[in-house]
């Protein structure tokens, strides 16, 4: 699956911290504060949002775009250390 991560660090020290754990996931930065991936599947996904959880604080936002998502795309939000997911998929006629 695609997954690209968008990062608004409060600090510096999360940013780097991030940017180890996106390495380790074999993520590749894209931009300033893009990294992505065609290389993850769901468990280690899941495995990366823990490891995130760990290094982030209250003044960190991060959002992570996934596709497929079950045909659909996905769009998962950090922010305030509370985690939402939104799933958008095309309409049906």
């Amino acid at each position: 699956m695609f997954v690209s991560v968008v990062l608004d660090s409060g600090g510096i020290d999360s940013a780097k911290a991030l940017a180890e754990i996106l390495g380790r996931f074999n993520f590749k930065k894209i931009q300033k504060a893009c990294w992505e991936t065609m290389q993850i599947n769901e468990v280690q996904l899941t495995n990366l949002k823990r490891e995130i959880d760990s290094v982030t604080d209250y003044y960190d936002t991060l959002r992570i775009y996934q596709f497929p998502v079950n045909s659909n795309f996905a769009i998962t939000e950090l922010r305030h250390k509370q985690w939402k997911r939104s799933v958008y998929g095309a309409k049906q006629s």
